[in-house]
């Protein structure tokens, strides 16, 4: 077991108890799949470290979390219901353990909001987990160019002019909305960087071929 993973498993054992470890170690092993560039186990630790420094705006944290753990379990580049099929394994799975149905409710709705990443104003569970999940967004400049290689990585199989269009169209609908944000905290600490880090992205699309 690599040191991350072990990070990851701990941070498991704390929320869903020692007895579900062998459930934790299986939706960890789902972020190594070797198809997997940026949706891996490092994202997946990303998004859990952004939910503990937004954890002030959540109503229930326990929910998130297990959010966060399976919201990306499922990942096929080529279709387009993963987070259907992630919430479904997160809810067979945490029904299993014996947590709370509401708690699963939760859960299943909270990864749906991961499709479009668009939360409701009074939704505070939704926004801490879709601004965690969007927390690259805001990284340094190496930080987002390397996620934005991964992402390529992960579509290698899209022609390079096909994939200059769609990346396009994905970034623009973000640059286009009013916040990418809904935290008080995500809006400070990552609003300002990932609109500069997307528009250098959307010039890099426009000057540059992509590989």
């Amino acid at each position: 077991m690599t040191e991350l993973d072990a990070e990851l498993l701990g941070r498991w054992e704390l929320l869903a108890g020692q007895r579900a470890r062998a459930v934790g170690t299986a939706v960890i092993r789902c972020y190594r799949e070797p198809h997997r560039r940026y949706h891996t186990v490092r994202h997946l630790r990303a998004v859990l470290r952004v939910v503990d420094e937004l954890s002030s705006a959540a109503v229930d944290l326990e929910a998130i979390r297990y959010a966060a753990f399976y919201h990306d379990a499922v990942y096929a580049v080529r279709r387009g219901d993963n987070e259907e099929r992630s919430a479904r394994l997160a809810g067979a799975a945490l029904s299993s353990l014996g947590v709370r149905p509401e708690t699963v409710g939760e859960v299943i709705r909270l990864i749906g909001l991961t499709v479009a990443h668009t939360p409701a104003e009074a939704d505070s569970d939704g926004a801490v987990l879709c601004d965690a999940d969007l927390a690259v967004l805001g990284a340094g400049e190496r930080d987002y160019a390397a996620y934005a290689r991964a992402v390529r990585a992960e579509y290698r199989h899209v022609p390079p002019e096909l994939y200059r269009m769609g990346r396009t169209a994905v970034l623009r609908r973000f640059i286009d909305r009013p916040v990418l944000f809904r935290t008080a905290v995500g809006r400070e600490r990552f609003e300002s960087r990932a609109r500069d880090n997307l528009a250098q992205e959307l010039r890099a699309l426009r000057v540059s071929p992509v590989a």
